[in-house]
């Protein structure tokens, strides 16, 4: 796929971007390096590859889910402007 200078102009005018001649030759020339690229990628035989979660095959360190606070909800509750059912009241802003 390759784009033209009017199409890279429309394409600055649909997202409101003001977009000189210059910048306009200079933005098809790294829009079309970008669409070569894409090609080369989707051109490669990935049949059979499992599809990997990262670039390398790294396990996360894990730690047990243990819970290390304790519960201060009444405490925060107490200092609350306004509190209502175990819920924080705000004031309305919109209406």
């Amino acid at each position: 796929m390759s784009l033209s200078v009017d199409e890279v102009k429309k394409i600055a005018h649909l997202a409101r971007i003001e977009i000189s001649e210059a910048e306009a030759l200079a933005t098809r020339q790294q829009l079309n390096d970008i669409f070569a690229l894409i090609g080369q990628m989707q051109a490669v035989n990935t049949e059979g590859i499992e599809p990997m979660s990262h670039a390398q095959d790294l396990m996360l360190r894990l730690r047990d889910d243990v819970v290390t606070e304790q519960d201060q909800h009444a405490l925060f509750q107490s200092i609350a402007p306004q509190v209502e059912g175990g819920l924080y009241l705000v004031p309305r802003v919109i209406e």
